[in-house]
């Protein structure tokens, strides 16, 4: 296997909570089922999480390249990731809002397909830095270099991530209404998110920088 069972469940576990944590990409797929109905939300969740394909096909060929080129840069690269997996979680633990409405206006015209809300969804996410720059943090961390072929194992775990955010944000967009309210009732909910989002950062870049 490519990919071991341990790998594959810790990496799931994390990517997870991740998704479901507060952030632009599920509060948008909120905002947007409240707004604009079931289908289109659930076509724009959709679009995000497949956008992250094209954050996959760049990870994986660039950590293969630095393992090819220079095993010392691939160290340097799992530092950096390290120290900005720490910062975002130092910024989430920091987090005291509320989860509140994403900014939507620009997405949502009223004669807007759910084929056209889907591709926005794409683009939004395909064309997001931060998102390129997550991915590069976050895969590398999970492949294990002494198994080979590495840009394979960055792709099945990309891979990975893209079906769960599928299913996630599917789910957002199918049942942001009720959710939608639920998060205005329990204003808390939103903060906790963020926290256990932050501890899991946080472990994670402590995990790149401080193991060999």
């Amino acid at each position: 296997m490519l990919v071991s069972m341990d790998q594959c469940a810790a990496f799931l576990a994390a990517a997870v909570l991740i998704t479901l944590s507060p952030g632009p990409d599920n509060l948008m797929v909120i905002s947007l089922g409240m707004s604009r109905g079931r289908a289109q939300g659930t076509a724009f969740g959709l679009g995000c999480a497949l956008g992250c394909l094209s954050h996959t096909l760049l990870a994986a060929l660039g950590v293969s390249a630095l393992i090819a080129a220079s095993p010392a840069a691939f160290g340097a690269l799992k530092l950096c990731g390290g120290g900005y997996l720490v910062w975002l979680g130092i910024q989430a633990l920091r987090h005291r809002g509320s989860v509140g409405a994403a900014q939507t206006q620009s997405l949502s015209g009223a004669a807007d397909s759910v084929a056209r809300f889907f591709a926005k969804g794409a683009l939004v996410n395909a064309i997001n830095p931060k998102v390129v720059i997550f991915f590069l943090s976050f895969l590398p961390q999970f492949v294990d270099a002494g198994r080979g072929q590495v840009a394979a194992q960055t792709a099945v775990l990309g891979g990975l991530f893209t079906a769960q955010a599928c299913v996630i944000f599917g789910l957002l967009g199918y049942f942001s209404g009720a959710f939608g309210q639920w998060l205005g009732r329990h204003a808390r909910a939103g903060v906790w998110l963020h926290r256990v989002s932050g501890v899991i950062f946080l472990g994670l870049g402590a995990r790149l920088l401080l193991l060999p």
